[in-house]
């Protein structure tokens, strides 16, 4: 099965500053707009938003 540009693979990164990343994909119909979705962040020990980068 082909991977096509309609699911790409977006890098999350995390917006407490610590260079923390999530590797996830996502549906462009869907979400045209950059993502942000609220994850633990190991680093600082709590959750924390993170945004999609491009």
């Amino acid at each position: 099965m082909a991977r096509n540009e309609l699911r790409p693979v977006i890098r999350l990164r995390s917006t407490a500053g610590t260079g923390y990343t999530y590797v996830t994909r996502k549906n462009r119909r869907n979400d045209p707009d950059r993502m942000t979705l609220r994850k633990y962040d190991p680093a600082v020990g709590r959750h924390v938003d993170f945004r999609e980068e491009r």
